[in-house]
């Protein structure tokens, strides 16, 4: 049997690092993502593809407050709504093409991905996630009394909206997501985490002011479809200690004990491989074989055992 694997893509992975990322430069980094996917499937792994939403759905925060006075504001859940279609059409193109080029004919199709949350998730009585454009003291003191957004000043840069991210339960679209995999389909789904729903009585979903965390919702992802192995592509080779001193060690493996040791030390912190870590800690406890963090051009090599860390029980 093959082995099945969720590979999780960072925006790294799909925008340049410089530059405004117009679409024709998402499409090239995209492109070279993806050729290492093709190197999986070729190899005889079985793929499921998710991915982060971040600047991309904060441009579409901004265009939402550019466009306030024509047209309404889209709600936070259709902004990822919106991000997950567009990202999705991205990859799915550009990964059929490519395999088209291989001489293999797969099936690449997009799941805009619902995410249940708990209405008293904690995340929603303290919001802390900042997203979207900044704003003035006086901009953000109009739109905290008008909206009732909940606002920071973010490092002497201006201020922001924050909201809620709460954590990831289950995915709605479950389903056909595991239809498509049986039937042969390279399946995209929950990207940027997934949609934030909450599930009222008798099943009635309503979207959610918040985002979820993209490595959260891909252990979620993972676990939902079986997976053995969760890659999770990121900026940095290798997970690091002491990262950006002189004393920086880089690590090729780590036991799920040694990941927790150092993640109660501080060596990794929430804005950047916290998640990651967190992540790979559930999902080796719930019965994942395997968790791979590397950047995007090491990711066969990664799963191959010669680049990047592993994290293993």
């Amino acid at each position: 049997m093959p082995s099945r694997t969720v590979v999780s893509l960072g925006g790294n992975a799909l925008l340049p690092a410089q530059g405004p990322g117009r679409i024709a430069e998402q499409i090239r980094v995209t492109t070279q993502t993806m050729a290492q996917v093709v190197e999986l499937l070729q190899d005889g792994e079985e793929v499921i593809v998710t991915h982060g939403n971040g600047p991309i759905v904060g441009n579409i925060l901004i265009r939402n407050e550019a466009a306030a006075r024509i047209i309404p504001p889209t709600p936070l859940d259709i902004c990822g709504a919106d991000s997950q279609g567009g990202i999705g059409y991205m990859i799915q193109q550009v990964l059929r093409n490519l395999l088209r080029r291989a001489g293999i004919e797969r099936d690449v199709a997009t799941i805009v991905t619902q995410m249940v949350v708990a209405s008293d998730d904690p995340g929603f009585r303290d919001p802390t996630k900042p997203i979207g454009p900044f704003y003035s003291t006086e901009e953000a003191r109009s739109l905290m009394r008008q909206r009732g957004w909940r606002m920071i000043e973010d490092s002497g840069r201006g201020w922001r909206r924050v909201v809620a991210s709460p954590e990831p339960l289950r995915l709605i679209e479950l389903g056909p997501i595991r239809a498509l995999i049986e039937a042969g389909v390279i399946v995209i789904a929950a990207g940027g985490g997934g949609i934030p729903v909450v599930e009222e009585s008798q099943g009635v979903l309503e979207g959610v002011e918040a985002v979820i965390d993209k490595d959260l919702g891909s252990v979620v992802l993972a676990e939902a479809v079986d997976a053995r192995r969760l890659a999770i592509v990121t900026a940095v080779e290798r997970v690091a200690l002491d990262f950006g001193t002189p004393q920086q060690r880089d690590l090729s493996a780590l036991t799920i004990a040694e990941a927790r040791r150092h993640l109660d030390a501080g060596q990794f912190p929430a804005g950047s491989m916290g998640p990651k870590i967190r992540g790979a800690i559930r999902f080796l406890e719930a019965g994942g074989r395997e968790v791979l963090i590397t950047d995007p051009s090491s990711l066969v090599r990664g799963l191959a055992g010669q680049a990047g860390t592993r994290i293993l029980p």
